[in-house]
């Protein structure tokens, strides 16, 4: 990390802990990535499980909560992955039916997996209580819906926040928001709403800042494509990394063009974990593991046959390895000296051999 993190305050996702001090939370989200199939729905999510995600994500919403059937200004994207199509139209097809909702959830649970959802609006909210979702995640595009967050929050429920397109007063009030609404805990996730997303733009460097900056742990809603920007995402104190899901890109489907295949998940999973555990502690301590090796380091040993009484030089001493003479910083101090007995080449040098 660039500088030392102030501890943010975790959350408690069911019995999860999420913190900074914790194995990070790999959440799967599976979007719109079923192509409208529940079959392929539930084949994603136990392909999640067995890459070992720790949650898996839906969103809940409707075509006609999002938007209306309208092809006016504004209406149509222009540009992206999706340009041409209006926003009804998107969502139509992205949408995940509520009546598939409790099939899913169970679905995840059977294979333990934490499962919860991005609510749209307040039948969405209600869905999910009834289901009881552990935490709810608040989208970026609706970080700024004030009313939401707070009719969210008011299910005690930890909220996590995507923070892509967000300034820092916008932050600040999804969270008082949040907090003030009986919010159960906020996470906030960095997130660059571009889809995808460049490697350039990603800017992992804000993660450490929001911990910082709201006291909240903090974590990574992640665009890019592959696993590079999550994996280095944990060095920075990623507490949470989330990832669109796909069987298999060539399928298509809305999000499929910067989603994760299983394998890749797997492997995202496995990286992220290991860069935990790679992190270790801010100090100078050296672990068990380096024990034996330090006989490996240079020390000072005689390298000819020394007669008693001779002078120790550059030709009969010298810095080698292994470790068990005297350290190599000690060499300007005995040569010059006289050996205070016979010497013998590939003895280790010590304080009773220097006259």
């Amino acid at each position: 990390m660039t500088e030392p993190l102030a501890s943010p305050k975790p959350i408690l996702i069911g019995d999860r802990r999420v913190a900074l001090d914790a194995p990070p939370l790999v959440i799967a989200e599976l979007s719109g990535n079923h192509n409208g199939d529940l079959d392929r729905a539930l084949r994603l999510i136990e392909a999640c499980a067995k890459a070992g995600a720790g949650a898996v994500k839906l969103q809940t919403y409707t075509a006609d909560t999002l938007t209306i059937d309208h092809d006016g200004p504004g209406f149509r994207l222009t540009s992206g992955l999706w340009a041409g199509r209006t926003l009804h139209d998107l969502y139509s097809e992205a949408f995940t039916p509520y009546a598939w909702h409790a099939r899913l959830f169970q679905c995840a649970r059977d294979l333990g997996l934490i499962v919860f959802s991005s609510p749209f609006d307040e039948t969405a909210v209600a869905l999910l209580e009834d289901l009881d979702a552990p935490a709810f995640k608040i989208a970026s595009f609706e970080a700024v819906d004030l009313p939401l967050i707070a009719r969210a929050a008011r299910s005690g429920k930890p909220l996590i926040i995507s923070t892509g397109m967000t300034s820092e007063a916008e932050i600040g009030e999804a969270v008082a928001t949040a907090m003030a609404a009986g919010a159960g805990g906020v996470a906030l996730l960095h997130c660059v709403s571009a889809y995808p997303a460049r490697f350039a733009d990603a800017n992992l460097r804000a993660i450490p800042r929001l911990a910082k900056d709201f006291g909240w742990v903090s974590g990574l809603s992640d665009h890019t494509p592959g696993t590079a920007a999550a994996v280095s995402a944990i060095a920075l104190g990623a507490a949470l990394i989330e990832k669109h899901v796909t069987l298999a890109r060539a399928d298509g489907g809305p999000d499929a063009a910067f989603s994760l295949e299983p394998d890749e998940l797997r492997r995202l999973v496995a990286d992220c974990a290991h860069a935990f555990e790679a992190l270790g502690e801010a100090d100078y301590r050296r672990g068990a593991t380096e024990t034996d090796n330090r006989q490996f380091r240079r020390s000072l040993y005689v390298v000819e046959d020394i007669a008693a009484g001779a002078l120790l030089t550059p030709a009969n001493i010298r810095s080698i390895r292994p470790g068990f003479g005297l350290p190599p910083k000690r060499l300007p101090d005995v040569l010059g000296r006289r050996a205070a007995r016979d010497l013998k080449r590939g003895e280790p040098l010590d304080e009773g051999m220097v006259a």
